[in-house]
């Protein structure tokens, strides 16, 4: 297994955030006098260090294709929903790593891992299950973002856990977790193929204007949506989400 840049340590993030405590304590002559100084600074040090350890990294997986071929189609709006995050949040995706275009980083104040598996769809999780098992990531902070048949066009809707819904590679992703679906997941729906034609075919069809129009605002929600999960909560997450608001309400 490749695993790049992660090969010193599996949880090296920029170190603004997780040694920070660690340098305050070990360095800093002040911290020397702490004994003398006010319980109110004691207790303010205590909760920084405490925050600190619960900022466990969290991993967000995007599904879709490799290669230019299947850019821009609509099994790909996982791969185009990180990258939306990325560029947002400055995380650079050019490293591959355990067979995925592979990033790190922050939102806000909580380290993520960003990932698209390189695999092909229907083995996605050869990608996703390495990557678990390497950074000991609990499953409950494993956010898989993919497409959806059976969702409205541009329609988000965010869930804690469930079955693959016959999307290949989230039964791959499943399969390589001990058959262990009970991580969140971000279903961005791209609609039913029109009258007989393959779903095979209809998901590796590009976007009309109007639908890429549509489609950029859902990925500017979505980016929204996974700010407020790592921020606020899942709950609060699944509320912003699931609420359906539609792009003519904001014109």
């Amino acid at each position: 297994m490749n695993i790049g840049s992660c090969s010193m340590s599996r949880f090296q993030f920029p170190i603004r955030l997780l040694t920070k405590p660690l340098i305050s304590m070990r360095y800093n002559k002040s911290f020397l006098s702490l004994q003398n100084s006010s319980a109110s600074s004691i207790t303010t040090t205590t909760t920084e260090l405490t925050k600190s350890k619960q900022n466990e990294p969290w991993l967000i997986v995007g599904l879709g294709n490799p290669g230019k071929t299947f850019s821009g189609t609509r099994h790909n709006v996982g791969f185009e929903m990180v990258d939306t995050i990325a560029q947002a949040e400055g995380i650079s995706m050019k490293s591959v790593s355990f067979k995925a275009l592979f990033g790190k980083g922050y939102i806000g104040d909580v380290p993520v891992i960003l990932a698209k598996p390189q695999t092909f769809m229907n083995l996605s999780g050869e990608s996703v299950g390495a990557i678990v098992s390497y950074y000991k990531i609990p499953l409950k902070q494993v956010l898989v973002i993919f497409d959806d048949l059976d969702l409205p066009f541009a329609k988000l809707r965010l869930l804690p856990k469930g079955g693959h819904g016959g999307q290949n590679g989230m039964k791959s992703i499943i399969n390589h977790l001990k058959g262990n679906s009970a991580f969140p997941r971000l279903r961005i729906g791209i609609g039913r193929p029109p009258g007989k034609m393959d779903p095979a075919a209809f998901v590796l069809r590009s976007f009309t204007k109007q639908e890429r129009e549509e489609l950029d605002f859902t990925l500017h929600r979505g980016l929204e949506a996974v700010r407020i999960i790592l921020l606020e909560g899942f709950d609060k997450g699944a509320t912003f989400v699931n609420s359906a608001k539609k792009i003519e309400q904001i014109g």
